[in-house]
């Protein structure tokens, strides 16, 4: 007789405690991780009331088969970044009615079959920019039930849901208060002004100066600063490699107020402006690569300089000296031939503090602000050829200092005052108009300029922060905008150097600060 064996039954697949399985299914509830002894077979996964918070990175590797996960109903709130990868035959994935506030960029990495994705009823305020760049057939997509606010972050969304083929559920915003209730899909881009900028500390160089102008010679670009405590006028030079000032050249000037570089015939000058033992103007020698002395400016007439300002007027160079004492007087000085000669005495015993030159509609202009009574405007007189009293700024009984810019067609003046508000004034035709007054005690400096399309004005103080204001065009008026910490600024230095666009704020207390301007988009 033949003994016959009995026929084994199947093996069963192993399953956790938690789960029911088949061969290629598990359905688990209340699991306290992902489960890790399934069937290598599963291809359809399902975790409700999960006891667990945070899904790891890989937390499903070990599944490389699936193509359904559903994580509906648990009490998720972070997932990790590469939390599914090795799933690239996933097809369908749900992450429904859970707590999750926030994803990461790459946390769908990996998900190259994945059609259908659902993340509705969630805590989800935005999503990072090209989360869904990695899902490339992606089908279909809900994201309803989440609290959007539709902000810059969400500007990418609005722009993706414009091009997408992917069938996507509506979806509301909850905020801002303009947009909320508001569709995503019918948000008009336009309507999302995601574009700020910002001065960033650059370089800081460490001495205090009073006094900062740029300028070009020879191709390249240069910065002179007036250093009383170093006895100097230094020269600096940028350096487009290292994107830096460098040290170049120093001037002896044992009170120096002003350094002021002039390219005359390609010939370059310094105008030295010394509060004591005198003034003079120096001649860059390029054989030797030194500074030489030319000549002295007459002592009798330049007393105690307090500002310079060199300009061209049809044809000529010219520069003119404020002189802030009792017995000097602002003059006007020519260039011809071989050397500077006086040309015009314009202001005698006002304690001037600032010249401002204005070229408009033809008719060049000086302005001499003074701390003893209203600015004078000087018009240039071609006849005579030189300037002629044209009137008074009488809506400022003094002022410190002067500076002019142009907004569409309309001109404007901007002067600050030691005690008292500074001033924003427009040029209504046959005289300035007050347009603004901004809070400025103690300010000696301020400064309007131009970087690529945006307008703003430094305004300095010895008593507090250095304010930056942007210019409003809707409202024709400066808005506060930035607080710089740079203390008793004695001038303001716009200098672009290639694609680096500088603010340079020179101090009498402390160390002379560059500020970078950059461009910041927030929808990044």
């Amino acid at each position: 007789m033949l003994q016959v064996s009995a026929k084994r039954p199947p093996k069963t697949p192993p399953c956790p405690p938690s789960c029911s399985c088949t061969r290629d299914t598990a359905f688990c509830v209340d699991s306290k991780a992902v489960p890790r002894n399934l069937p290598s077979e599963v291809i359809s996964l399902t975790l409700v009331n999960a006891a667990f918070s945070e899904i790891q990175d890989g937390a499903f590797s070990h599944l490389p088969l699936l193509q359904f996960l559903l994580l509906n109903s648990n009490k998720f709130t972070l997932i990790g970044d590469n939390a599914f990868i090795g799933l690239s035959h996933l097809q369908y994935l749900f992450i429904e009615n859970n707590d999750i506030w926030a994803l990461s960029k790459f946390t769908f990495r990996g998900l190259k079959s994945l059609t259908h994705l659902s993340l509705a009823n969630n805590n989800l305020q935005t999503l990072p920019r090209d989360i869904f760049r990695p899902l490339d057939i992606l089908s279909d997509l809900d994201l309803r039930g989440n609290a959007l606010n539709c902000d810059c972050k969400v500007k990418w969304l609005v722009a993706w849901l414009a091009r997408t083929n992917t069938t996507v559920a509506p979806t509301y915003c909850a905020s801002p208060p303009r947009f909320q209730d508001h569709k995503v899909q019918d948000l008009p881009l336009r309507e999302f002004d995601c574009i700020t900028t910002d001065f960033v500390l650059y370089q800081t160089l460490s001495f205090p100066a009073v006094s900062a102008e740029p300028f070009l010679y020879s191709s390249d670009l240069y910065l002179a600063l007036a250093q009383p405590g170093a006895s100097a006028c230094t020269i600096l030079k940028w350096d487009y490699v290292e994107r830096q000032l460098r040290d170049y050249d120093r001037i002896p000037a044992p009170s120096a107020v002003h350094c002021k570089p002039m390219v005359v015939d390609g010939q370059l000058y310094v105008v030295v402006a010394q509060l004591f033992g005198g003034s003079y103007i120096y001649h860059w020698d390029p054989n030797t690569t030194r500074f030489t002395k030319l000549q002295d400016i007459d002592p009798q007439r330049v007393r105690k300089p307090n500002d310079l300002e060199a300009f061209r007027i049809d044809g000529d160079w010219y520069f003119a000296v404020a002189d802030s004492s009792k017995a000097g007087a602002t003059s006007l000085y020519r260039w011809h031939q071989n050397g500077f000669y006086s040309h015009q005495a314009l202001h005698a015993w006002h304690r001037d503090t600032d010249l401002e030159f204005v070229d408009g509609e033809g008719k060049p202009r000086l302005i001499v602000s003074s701390s003893s009574q209203a600015p004078v405007i000087y018009q240039w007189s071609r006849t005579q050829k030189q300037f002629v009293p044209q009137g008074e700024v009488t809506q400022v009984p003094d002022a410190q200092a002067v500076r002019h810019f142009r907004a569409g067609r309309d001109s404007y003046l901007c002067l600050s005052r030691y005690i008292g508000d500074s001033k924003i004034l427009r040029w209504e035709g046959a005289r300035f108009s007050e347009v603004q007054a901004l809070p400025s005690r103690g300010s000696l400096a301020l400064q309007p300029f131009l970087v690529g399309g945006r307008r703003y004005l430094a305004l300095g103080s010895d008593f507090s922060f250095t304010q930056i204001y942007q210019w409003d065009e809707g409202r024709q008026k400066f808005v506060r905008f930035q607080e710089l910490a740079v203390q008793a600024p004695r001038a303001f230095c716009y200098m672009p150097a290639g694609d680096a666009h500088l603010l340079l704020a020179p101090s009498f207390k402390g160390q002379t600060l560059v500020y970078r301007h950059v461009v910041v988009d927030l929808s990044a």
